[in-house]
C-alpha cells in the first residue's frame, strides 16, 4: 500500500504546474453493489450513495504527451459513501488519482474515457463472530479502482458532467475473505475553473520517447493468504527481466521473463509431498503499455512456462502503473490474477539499463 501512496505522489507532483488550467469538482453519485458470486446475493441490500470531490489540472501542451492523449484532465478525488449495505460494510472513505482522456471533444464538449487508482478505509470487515456475513473484504484498507466514461460540458469557468463508472474495492487477496466490492456509479458533477491556463506550450518532442528496446529487471515482493479464514499468509518473490519499446508517444510494448516464487502453492494439495523448488514458477509475459512521460499503466498477459502441478489456469494477467525515475530506478504497484480471480499484489522495485 505505501508503494501505491508514493506511485500516486509521484503522478500529482510531476504534473502540478504554475501554468496549467486548475479545477474543481463535486459530484454526487448513486449506484448499487453486483453480487458477482453466487455466495453474495445476501450482501445487496440497499442503493450506493456517494459523493466525490475533485482537484484536477487540464493539460495545456507543456508536456509532449499532453497533445496525443488530447490533452487529458489528471488529479484527485476523494471519495466518501456506502457501497450497497451499510449495516455490513458501512460508510467508505477513499482518495485516488486520475486521468480523463478525451475520445471526443469540441470547443465546449467532450466526451472522454477515464481511468483511476487509490486506497480505500472501510470501517466495517468480515469478523468470525461479529460481522461473519461481511465475505466481500476483511481488511479496513484496501485499493480502489475506478473506470469510467465521462461527458462533459463548459461555459466559461463552470462545467458540468455525466460518469458513468465502475468502482472495485479489493485488498488482491493479501487477507480472505476477498471476493471484493463491484459498484457501479452514475453521477452528475459541477466544476469551477479557479485557474485559468497562463501560455499554451509547444510539446517538447526532444522528450518524446525514442523508438528503441530499453532493458530492465524488478524485484518483486508479496504476501498471499488462503483459504480457511485466519490462516497462514504465505510469501511471495518474483523477478522480472524485461524488455520494453515505445512505438508512439502514447503506445508501448513490454515483455518480460517472469521467475516467480509462490510459497502458498504448498495449501493446493497439501498431502503430496512439495520442495522449495517445486514452488518456483516461471513464465512470459506480453503487455500493452500506455506511457505519460516517466508514468506507465500496464495491462498484459503472461504464459506460464513452469508450473510444476499445474493447480492454476496456465494463463496469468497483470494490470498495474509504474513510475521510472531519471536515474532509471523504477518501482511498481501490479495486480497479477488469474482472470478475474486476484492471486497477489506485486510491490516491486527495479532498474531500467537504457533509458
Amino acid at each position: 500500500m505505501k508503494t501505491l501512496l508514493l506511485l500516486l505522489f509521484c503522478i500529482l507532483s510531476m504534473h502540478s504546474n504554475a501554468q496549467e488550467e486548475s479545477w474543481i469538482e463535486v459530484r454526487p453519485k448513486l449506484g448499487f453493489l453486483i453480487a458477482h458470486r453466487s455466495i453474495m446475493g445476501h450482501v445487496v441490500d440497499e442503493h450506493a450513495v456517494a459523493t466525490e470531490f475533485s482537484y484536477y489540472f487540464k493539460g495545456n501542451g507543456e508536456r509532449y504527451w499532453h497533445e496525443p492523449y488530447n490533452n487529458p484532465r489528471y488529479g484527485v478525488s476523494g471519495f466518501v459513501g456506502t457501497v450497497g449495505n451499510r449495516d455490513l460494510f458501512g460508510i467508505y472513505y477513499g482518495a485516488y488519482g486520475f486521468m480523463s482522456m478525451p475520445l471526443i471533444h469540441t470547443k465546449r464538449f467532450t466526451f472522454s474515457g477515464r481511468l483511476g487508482a487509490g486506497l480505500s478505509v472501510a470501517p466495517k470487515v468480515y469478523h468470525h463472530e461479529t460481522n461473519n456475513l461481511s465475505i466481500a473484504t476483511s481488511t479496513h484498507v484496501n485499493a480502489l479502482v475506478s473506470m469510467a466514461v465521462e461527458s462533459r460540458y463548459e461555459i466559461g469557468p463552470h462545467a458540468v458532467n455525466a460518469i458513468i463508472d465502475m468502482t472495485h474495492f479489493s485488498n488482491g487477496a493479501a487477507k480472505v475473505p476477498n471476493l471484493g466490492l463491484n459498484v457501479p456509479f452514475v453521477s452528475l458533477g459541477y466544476g469551477y475553473r479557479i485557474r485559468e491556463a497562463q501560455i499554451e506550450i509547444v510539446p517538447r518532442f526532444s522528450d518524446v520517447n525514442p523508438k528503441y528496446w530499453e532493458f530492465g529487471a524488478v524485484g518483486v515482493v508479496s504476501v498471499k493468504e488462503v483459504y480457511p479464514v485466519g490462516g497462514k499468509k504465505y510469501p511471495c518473490f518474483g523477478v522480472n527481466l524485461m524488455g520494453r519499446r515505445y512505438f508512439r508517444p502514447q503506445v508501448g510494448m513490454e515483455v518480460s521473463l517472469d521467475f516467480m516464487y509462490k510459497s502458498s502453492l504448498q495449501t493446493y494439495a497439501p498431502d503430496v509431498p512439495m520442495t522449495i523448488a517445486d514452488q518456483f514458477q516461471m513464465g512470459i509475459f506480453v503487455g500493452y503499455l500506455m506511457p505519460f512521460y516517466r508514468f506507465h499503466i500496464i495491462t498484459g498477459m503472461g504464459y506460464y512456462l513452469r508450473d510444476k502441478y499445474g493447480f492454476q489456469e496456465p494463463v496469468y494477467h497483470r494490470v498495474g502503473m509504474r513510475y521510472v525515475f531519471k536515474n532509471g530506478l523504477n518501482i511498481n504497484c501490479v495486480l497479477k490474477s488469474h482472470w478475474a480471480r486476484a492471486d497477489y499484489v506485486e510491490y516491486g522495485i527495479g532498474y531500467t539499463f537504457k533509458r
